[in-house]
Parts: C-alpha cells; sequence; structure tokens
C-alpha cells in the first residue's frame, strides 16, 4: 500500500503561481509512476500531468502545458506540481496519484490523495 498527502492549495488571483507537493509513505521504494489529476465542481475528474519514476519523461494535458511543470524527488518520496500564470478554469481539487506506468487513465493508478483545493480568483 502506498499513502500520498497533498499539500499548497489554496486561493490565488489569476495570474499568480502555487506549487502542489505530494508526499508518498507506505511502499513509497517501489518505482511508481506519478500523476496529477483535477476536478471542478459538476465536471469529472480530467487528467493534469504524469511522470515517470526516473522523472525523465513528463506529458501534459493541453490546457496546462507551457504554464504547469511536473518533477519529483525520489529521496524525498515527493512529486511536485508547479503551475504558473493561473487561470480562473484552473480552480478544482487536485488529487496526486501513483502507478506502475504514467498514463492519462485514472484506472490505471490505484492509489490516490485525498485532494487540495486550488482556488482561483479574477
Amino acid at each position: 500500500q502506498v499513502q500520498l498527502v497533498e499539500s499548497g492549495g489554496g486561493l490565488v488571483q489569476a495570474g499568480a503561481s502555487l506549487r502542489l507537493s505530494c508526499t508518498a509513505s507506505g511502499r513509497a521504494d517501489v518505482g511508481y509512476a506519478m500523476a496529477w489529476f483535477r476536478q471542478a465542481p459538476g465536471k469529472e475528474r480530467e487528467f493534469v500531468a504524469t511522470i515517470t519514476y526516473i522523472g525523465l519523461s513528463a506529458s501534459y494535458a493541453d490546457s496546462v502545458k507551457g504554464r504547469f511543470t511536473i518533477s519529483r524527488d525520489n529521496a524525498k518520496d515527493t512529486v511536485y506540481l508547479q503551475m504558473n500564470n493561473l487561470k480562473v478554469d484552473d480552480a478544482a481539487v487536485y488529487y496526486c496519484a501513483a502507478g506502475a506506468v504514467p498514463t492519462e487513465t485514472q484506472q490505471d493508478y490505484p492509489y490516490w490523495g485525498q485532494g487540495t483545493q486550488v482556488t482561483v480568483s479574477s
């Protein structure tokens, strides 16, 4: 089992930046791919970004490319999501997930955090 805990959410104005963190515990020594998903009110949860265990390859949703960066520090069992130039449409609960392969499919991730709220005001 892997436990994931997100942090770093908050209320910011449009154009601002935030960095989310997700720290893993439990079987965090296993080489999991990590991902961020988000869910806005009334919408389905959607893929944001994913990164391989080694951290050499990442992919992003088109809506966040060029603004968000996913990274990880395996020595700290932590994955980050740097969010720049935030837009009102980025407001959502952001979830961290761990899985065997870095895909954009929620069902490929058996481990999930509880989520952290990001609110963006105009």
